[in-house]
């Protein structure tokens, strides 16, 4: 079976942290948005392609364990992969970790779904999302 995965290196900036210099837990969301960016561009199934086939991915579901905080000034790595289904819908599951101790920090799934460019929900898989997957060895 094929797994697609990628990795994204990042380092925890001041913004992302609290007043105790640890990452606030909403900013998790936004490295897994980054992740998901960085898995598009690197297996070609980046948002403006999707866009531009006339369809939107909103997130539906989102789930995320904390194992252990990241710091300022910590260098992390958000690995993202790809849960195939046959459902119409993408699942991507993620795991941050420390990039110098290889320690998982964070674990996490996001579920998106497809619409039109008018929100209207599509229960098909679309037909450029299938040639897509076929091309990657998903089909």
């Amino acid at each position: 079976m094929v797994e697609l995965v990628s990795h994204i290196d990042f380092k925890v900036r001041f913004s992302e942290v609290d007043s105790m210099r640890i990452v606030w837990h909403g900013n998790y969301l936004k490295y897994f948005e980054d992740g998901r960016e960085a898995f598009g561009e690197e297996h070609g199934i980046d948002y403006l392609k999707i866009y531009e086939n006339g369809h939107l991915t909103p997130i539906v579901h989102t789930d995320m364990d904390f194992k252990s905080p990241l710091r300022y000034g910590d260098l992390g790595t958000i690995e993202t992969k790809l849960i195939n289904t046959p459902a119409a819908k993408i699942i991507h599951e993620y795991r941050i970790f420390n990039s110098i101790t290889k320690k998982t920090l964070v674990t996490g799934k996001t579920i998106q779904v497809f619409t039109d460019v008018d929100g209207v929900l599509q229960l098909n898989n679309p037909q450029f999302f299938e040639e897509w997957k076929k091309s990657k060895g998903l089909l």
